[in-house]
């Protein structure tokens, strides 16, 4: 089985081709392809390359599939005895992509 760990918006990220996943939200149109270059472990299935920091030649490409937010997250700060309620909601953003292939070397 052929996967790649990614590094995108400051997070890690498993692909395999044919998954979908959730990325930070990028600057691309949906049904576009976008690549990302930095990927820190890569395997075809028998060898396993780990990078330092990343593996030379390898890529991940896949197309953005569409934006949206995230769940709601509710922030509720408070003091005791003294009457002070602050409340607060936050949903981020993601962009959803369909990984398309991973390549080891070019």
């Amino acid at each position: 089985m052929t996967y790649a760990i990614f590094a995108t918006g400051g997070r890690q990220f498993r692909a395999e081709p044919g998954a979908t996943i959730k990325v930070p939200l990028l600057a691309a149109e949906p049904g576009s392809k976008v690549t990302f270059d930095e990927v820190l472990l890569a395997s075809d299935g028998k060898h396993v390359h780990a990078g330092k920091p990343v593996v030379k030649g390898a890529r991940v490409t896949a197309e953005v599939v569409r934006h949206a937010k995230g769940k709601k997250i509710r922030i509720y700060r408070f003091a005791r005895r003294t009457g002070f309620r602050r409340h607060a909601g936050h949903r981020q953003q993601f962009t959803e992509i369909k990984i398309a292939d991973v390549k080891l070397k070019d």
